[in-house]
């Protein structure tokens, strides 16, 4: 059985099996699904209504923010396609599938990749969005990689040729990976990380490259959580308070009870490694609220909670609701009980080091996941990205996905099937162009759906 086959463990290994054998098997994957047909995308007679999605998926969502998520997704089709994950993974099923299925990221659009520090505090590059992942179809996270790619360029206002060339070189990118880590040995590929400092370093744009160390700078000088603390808590409280900011930072108005609140944090506290138990036993917490974040996960249960140590250190923790992959209706079943434990899983395994203070827990009907409010966490500035740049970039997340892919699954097989050619980014490159026009038809659905009333938007800065 080979590794992220439909059939049986959709995660067993065939990496024990001879090289040969697998470099066969991914060659013969392009009978029935060969590397140009990926290139194919239409509106067929069973796509679903757009909107209609948007609002199955706001259900479970907390009622009063609902319309500001649908605020943000009308801002720009680029805003639209980042909270449309649902929307994308409904079209996907329909599109030709090597039947491969691995650890995706499920939502892997350019805004989901960035720097963060690592546990031993070094400053990396890897995917840092993780709420859909699941067992899945690899190809279908390339896609969506490359189709974001496209949508941005849209949004620098690039040409077309400048357009797919981002979304070309993502898929390549991650095609030329897939090979480098075919050829490493197994333990190698899977502790390979991406220094920022070095990415850094390879930049061509001399302002591109002085504007990302400075703000490598800024992200390091001081802790993550002494500066949310100046910026987030009350003045002169004792013990400390989290400020309200109404409508995006608030305090329940009937919060769970002190003993529900303390089984929650109990039972984060049990997801949590022996080493990191100790090390979390050090905080207490003394307050807790509510804070919408993204786009997509706008109307979710999120929030944040402020811990102090005896010496008056503080601790930002961000807990976010985990709801049901958007990419499971379309897969197997999740093996995980909490929704949150699926999110942790398949975060720890696609990334190269994660949050020390990663875990999940149980509240009284929802699941959740628990991290770091943020650590030294630096997010890609598209907006000012040139062409080129743009491009850079596209390489650099393929880079990060075939890493994160060849964890779960088995990078002599991928590799094989890729090639050498240009076959498979010629591929994405068009999808991704024909997925951008579907995006700015969606995008203004949801604006007609605004103006005649089906749904209620409110934009807030």
């Amino acid at each position: 059985m080979l590794a992220g086959q439909e059939h049986g463990d959709p995660l067993e290994q065939s990496h024990r099996l001879p090289v040969a054998e697998r470099q066969a098997v991914g060659r013969a994957l392009r009978v029935n699904c060969s590397r140009k047909s990926h290139g194919d995308w239409q509106t067929g007679a069973h796509r679903r209504d757009p909107v209609e999605i948007l609002i199955d998926s706001s259900k479970g969502r907390v009622k009063e923010l609902i319309p500001i998520r649908y605020g943000r997704m009308m801002r720009s089709p680029f805003a639209f396609y980042r909270g449309a994950a649902a929307i994308m993974a409904n079209d996907l099923s329909h599109t030709p599938s090597t039947g491969i299925h691995l650890q995706i990221c499920g939502d892997c659009h350019l805004l989901n990749f960035g720097g963060f520090a690592t546990p031993e505090r070094k400053i990396v590059f890897d995917i840092n969005d993780f709420d859909e992942t699941t067992i899945g179809p690899w190809e279908w996270d390339v896609k969506r990689l490359a189709a974001s790619m496209f949508i941005a360029a849209q949004a620098n206002g690039f040409n077309k040729d400048q357009a797919r060339d981002a979304a070309w070189n993502a898929a390549d990118g991650y095609a030329e990976w897939m090979k480098a880590y075919e050829a490493m040995p197994v333990l190698e590929a899977w502790y390979d990380q991406m220094n920022l400092e070095d990415v850094i370093a390879q930049m061509e744009d001399a302002a591109m490259r002085k504007f990302t160390e400075a703000r490598i700078r800024k992200a390091t000088e001081q802790t993550a959580h002494t500066k949310e603390f100046v910026k987030l808590s009350v003045a002169g409280g004792d013990p400390p308070r989290i400020k309200d900011e109404p409508p995006l930072i608030y305090h329940e108005a009937k919060p769970i009870s002190r003993k529900q609140g303390e089984k929650v944090f109990a039972e984060y506290r049990s997801s949590l490694p022996t080493e990191r138990r100790v090390l979390l036993d050090r905080f207490k917490p003394v307050d807790h609220a509510m804070k919408v974040v993204g786009v997509g996960s706008v109307g979710t249960t999120c929030g944040i909670i402020l811990l102090i140590s005896g010496s008056g250190d503080p601790l930002f923790l961000q807990f976010k609701e985990a709801r049901q992959s958007v990419i499971e209706p379309f897969v197997k079943p999740t093996i995980y009980s909490n929704q949150g434990q699926r999110v942790v899983a398949g975060q720890r395994l696609m990334q190269s080091a994660s949050d020390i203070f990663l875990g999940w827990t149980k509240g009284e009907k929802l699941s959740f996941y628990v991290r770091q409010l943020r650590d030294a966490k630096i997010s890609p500035e598209i907006e000012i990205m040139k062409p080129n740049n743009l491009r850079n970039y596209g390489r650099l997340c393929g880079r990060s996905l075939a890493r994160a892919h060849a964890r779960s699954g088995d990078a002599v097989l991928l590799s094989a099937y890729l090639g050498k050619s240009d076959a498979f980014p010629d591929a994405l490159a068009r999808f991704a162009e024909a997925y951008a026009e579907q995006n700015l038809r969606d995008h203004a659905a949801l604006v007609d759906a605004v103006r005649s009333g089906k749904v209620e938007a409110k934009v807030i800065d």
